[in-house]
């Protein structure tokens, strides 16, 4: 890459990904048991996780998180889950909370990777459903996952088809949206996705159209089912829609088929 592409291409990821290392909140102030995770991506950079385990177990919930802050900030929501039966994994990206390293677009797939294997040995251990949950830019990690490794459903939460579609939304630069297209690309990959799929999106979201959450419904295959979230924006979706929130992911799963993955899927999990 030549340095004028090197120097575009950390403004692009500097207007995308915006790192919290301070973990403002611990498990604990919100009544949760947990275990700190620790885990490498296939690089070698060292991520941290929380896994919130549960007796009796509804499910794996591997919780991939938005673009901003870190799992602290998720806590209240992961209470939530929690209280339905569901055993929560969180990580962080790295350069996010306690993870080493500094986040890129390519560092983000490793960690998604990652992400998933830890969750897979969590959900194959407790002989349960993995559900790969993503939040806005968490959503491009969820396709990705999808896309290529065995889960037993996918649920997806005010998420974008690409950078392209946002930079459009965001910086209307003309070509902008052909440059950027193939970028954190989840129109591109979720044709792919071969588990259920559940799509949230509130209808007053400024930040990712609710069109763009529209525009990859259509683009998933078979098996999908998509919630509008009537006055919900893009960061309160779960307090505005209230426990019928709750109540859908919980019955989503427990509509899931149990599927698992080989070891020798396993052995393959690559970026």
């Amino acid at each position: 890459m030549s340095l004028a592409g090197d120097a575009l291409n950390r403004f692009i990821e500097s207007q995308i990904f915006f790192p919290d290392r301070n973990l403002e909140n611990q498990p604990s102030q919100f009544g949760l048991d947990h275990q700190d995770v620790w885990f490498r991506a296939e690089d070698g950079v060292r991520l941290h996780g929380w896994f919130f385990p549960v007796q009796p177990c509804r499910g794996v919930f591997l919780f991939c998180h938005g673009n901003a802050g870190n799992i602290s900030h998720r806590l209240d929501n992961i209470r939530r889950l929690h209280d339905l039966g569901l055993a929560v994994f969180i990580f962080d990206y790295r350069g996010y909370g306690n993870s080493e390293g500094q986040i890129s677009e390519q560092g983000f797939y490793l960690d998604a990777a990652a992400g998933y294997r830890k969750g897979r040995e969590y959900a194959d251990d407790l002989k349960a459903k993995l559900v790969v949950f993503g939040r806005s830019l968490g959503g491009i990690a969820a396709v990705r996952i999808g896309s290529r490794w065995a889960c037993s459903g996918l649920i997806l939460e005010s998420t974008f088809p690409n950078l392209g579609a946002m930079a459009q939304a965001h910086f209307p630069i003309p070509m902008i949206h052909r440059t950027l297209q193939t970028r954190l690309n989840a129109l591109g990959e979720i044709r792919a996705v071969k588990a259920p799929i559940l799509f949230f999106h509130g209808d007053r979201d400024t930040i990712v159209p609710l069109e763009f959450g529209r525009e990859l419904y259509q683009a998933a295959p078979d098996r999908k089912e998509f919630v509008t979230l009537a006055g919900a924006g893009h960061n309160d979706t779960y307090f505005v829609a209230g426990q019928s929130y709750f109540d859908k992911i919980l019955s989503f799963i427990e509509g899931l088929p149990h599927q698992g993955a080989s070891p020798n899927e396993l052995a393959q999990v690559r970026p």
